[in-house]
């Protein structure tokens, strides 16, 4: 079985898994579960030292991570969020706790930052002190499994060639405990994994293997590049 089929075989059991527990919504299927017990999961996180110390945030903009987000406003600290599907030349929204025009629980949301939040180029970021992924799976070793589309392993890609992130940046993911495995989960060379996991019930300190790393042009299919415009401008020079 190849890498990808295999990784696929897991979302499908995990996601079936979560459904049969009544843990998520339906419809779950291709999607970062929106889990049960996300803002408790919230809660645990902010007790880190990782997250009390960052100042600035880059979080996904799955409905699972929303109550990150909001309590990272509420904290004061800067978020950069992506735009979906990075689907814009400017690819992140800033969320500025300073400058909301709405209270942080709903600035936090991803709809609502599409209309009201900024956009910035990679080159307009600040340095990021703290990552927060989505997972359909991950396992104890930081090993983790997105939905399958590739952006967030895209989007870290792009903060590392900026030098907006580097070794000694903290990578966390907030799931289910269901979502997490005791068995080895399939890995490509352009995948990162997690320093923490972050669940309702216990936080989870891994020792990751897997470094963000630049872009790996190779893994890019000509469909993706021609769909994000920040790697279509560069596809030229590869």
């Amino acid at each position: 079985m190849n890498v990808d089929r295999a990784k696929q075989v897991v979302r499908e059991r995990v996601w079936a898994l979560l459904e049969e527990a009544h843990v998520v919504a339906s419809g779950v299927h291709g999607r970062i579960p929106a889990f049960s017990g996300a803002e408790t999961a919230a809660d645990r996180l902010a007790t880190l030292p990782v997250w009390q110390s960052a100042r600035v945030i880059k979080a996904v903009p799955d409905r699972a991570q929303l109550p990150v987000r909001a309590r990272a406003l509420e904290a004061g600290k800067l978020v950069y969020m992506a735009v979906p599907m990075l689907a814009d030349r400017l690819p992140f929204y800033v969320l500025d706790p300073n400058n909301l025009t709405v209270p942080p629980a709903e600035a936090a949301a991803k709809d609502v930052a599409a209309r009201f939040a900024r956009k910035v180029s990679v080159a307009d970021m600040q340095p990021v002190d703290l990552v927060v992924c989505g997972s359909v799976a991950v396992n104890r070793e930081g090993v983790r499994l997105g939905k399958g589309a590739g952006y967030s392993d895209i989007e870290l890609a792009l903060l590392h060639e900026a030098g907006l992130i580097g070794r000694d940046t903290a990578i966390v993911t907030t799931v289910h405990r269901l979502q997490v495995l005791d068995e080895p989960l399939a890995e490509t060379e352009h995948d990162f994994s997690v320093d923490f996991i972050v669940t309702p019930d216990e936080i989870i300190q891994c020792e990751p293997s897997r470094r963000p790393r630049g872009l790996v042009w190779e893994h890019l299919s000509p469909e993706q590049i021609a769909a994000i415009p920040v790697l279509a401008a560069r596809s030229g020079e590869h």
